[in-house]
């Protein structure tokens, strides 16, 4: 098969020739097929061979008569290939001049990347944020399933509220009431597929009022810079202490807007006191301003009932959000916020714009699986086996690394560990144990303005356990202490 350079090159697709053999091989399995599909299988045969690169651009095609007759064919099939993709563009074509491989197509890439994060089979990955994937409820998940395509009408599976289906509104509306002491008016959640897509319509929202500056916790998650920028936002860091976020750093910072995880801190575990919750929403009272509360794993406390949400002391100065990423799993994108009455309108109008709504059918199907208490039962079995989790982590600790201290509440997916100052400093630390196959992050790598870095030699660590097993924590803390 010799590409030419146009029309007027030298000829080419007589039987026997290299294009008329190459193209004879290409197509024989489309020449195979049932007769009623041979047109179409033929025309896609010939699509993928230039798509492709196996036909490349400027090549001449044999005649549609001899074409047919090596592909044992009708001449009116072939003919009618090459007439439907020379209109698409595939192929060119001049009165006597033959039929050749159009110049519009680039070959496509062989096949799609997948850059999901993964950690190598052979590592201990104590980095904090992934639950335990193995603990979807894959049998209940599926009889919901069933039961919603069953049941659903047909008319649901048309554009939905871009707020969400009323009837998951109305079961996250008493699923949170109940557990997290929200105050939730059905009428202000929305159906979002995840904290970061509540992060950023909450934040275009206040940017189109005026909004230019969002504060953050420092430390806190490296995401809200990304989240915020994006919205045209910029980012104030403000430190903590011991009982939440520092009052005095927020009211000198001017910022209006303040992102916060008050029932259990992200990343240094603690959770904020009873005074520091009054006096941060006495803070958005007196500027006129608004706290946006992720609630990533509230429900997940192993001492004591959780904390309830701070939401509910003030729906109309707090935005509320959480998700499924932490009980369910991240790839579902199913989460929730509710917003104060004043922002409820352009939120929604902003959701509208972006997808027109989460799809329909997976609202319907996690509805169900609130409604049937199968929602409660998966929480129940995570927060078993995550206490479980915590449990050995600090066994571990303990026995491997005497003198270790490990911090904040008994709740969530991760631990504080400050390990003595022998073991620092912490740089040196992190890179020991990741040439010994332990991904590990230090507290500092959530510092946004640097207040969480490490005092002398102390190593600070944040150790996500919940998706590992006891055994895979007990073995990674073997491994970090050989390793130093």
């Amino acid at each position: 098969m010799t590409p030419s350079t146009g029309p007027g090159g030298p000829p080419g697709g007589a039987p026997g020739s290299a294009a008329g053999s190459a193209a004879w091989e290409l197509l024989l399995p489309a020449a195979s097929a049932p007769a009623r599909a041979r047109g179409r299988a033929l025309q896609e045969a010939l699509r993928d061979a230039v798509r492709s690169g196996r036909l490349p651009p400027g090549t001449r095609l044999p005649s549609s008569r001899n074409l047919a007759a090596d592909l044992k064919v009708s001449r009116g099939l072939v003919t009618e290939a090459y007439e439907q993709l020379t209109a698409e563009g595939y192929l060119r074509s001049g009165r006597g001049a033959g039929t050749w491989v159009g110049d519009a197509v680039r070959a496509a890439r062989p096949r799609a990347r997948d850059l999901a994060p993964r950690s190598p089979a052979d590592r201990v990955d104590f980095v904090p944020g992934t639950p335990d994937l193995s603990l979807f409820p894959r049998s209940a998940w599926a009889a919901a399933q069933r039961g919603v395509l069953t049941e659903l009408p047909h008319e649901s599976l048309g554009y939905p509220d871009p707020r969400g289906l009323p009837r998951l509104r109305t079961a996250l509306a008493e699923l949170l009431a109940r557990r997290r002491g929200v105050v939730a008016d059905p009428e202000r959640i929305m159906v979002v597929s995840g904290v970061a897509q509540a992060t950023s319509l909450l934040a275009g929202v206040l940017h189109a009022r005026g909004t230019r500056t969002a504060g953050v916790e420092d430390p806190g998650s490296p995401q809200h810079h990304a989240l915020y920028a994006a919205a045209g936002l910029d980012t104030v860091a403000l430190p903590l202490d011991d009982e939440g976020l520092a009052t005095d750093p927020l009211y000198a910072s001017g910022v209006r807007l303040v992102v916060t995880t008050p029932a259990h801190q992200f990343p240094t575990g603690i959770a904020y006191s009873a005074r520091r919750r009054a006096e941060l929403l006495g803070w958005a009272r007196s500027v006129d301003g608004l706290v946006l509360e992720d609630d990533y794993d509230g429900d997940f406390r192993y001492d004591r009932a959780p904390v309830g949400a701070l939401q509910g002391l003030d729906p109309e100065r707090v935005a509320y959000t959480g998700s499924v990423s932490k009980s369910l799993a991240p790839g579902l994108r199913l989460g929730w916020l509710l917003v104060p009455d004043w922002l409820a309108d352009d939120v929604v109008e902003r959701k509208r714009t972006t997808d027109l709504g989460h799809p329909a059918l997976d609202q319907a199907l996690f509805a169900r699986f609130v409604e049937r208490g199968d929602y409660d039962r998966q929480l129940r079995a995570c927060q078993r086996a995550y206490r479980e989790r915590r449990d050995a982590l600090v066994a571990a600790l303990a026995q491997h690394f005497p003198g270790a201290r490990v911090t904040g509440i008994a709740a969530g997916l991760h631990a504080i560990a400050t390990l003595p100052g022998r073991h620092g400093p912490e740089e040196s630390f992190v890179a020991r144990v990741r040439e010994a196959g332990v991904a590990v992050r230090s507290l500092a790598a959530y510092g946004h303005g640097g207040s969480a870095g490490a005092r002398a030699q102390e190593v600070r660590l944040v150790l996500g356990y919940a998706h590992l097993s006891p055994g895979r924590i007990r073995a990674g803390v073997a491994r970090m202490a050989q390793a130093v």
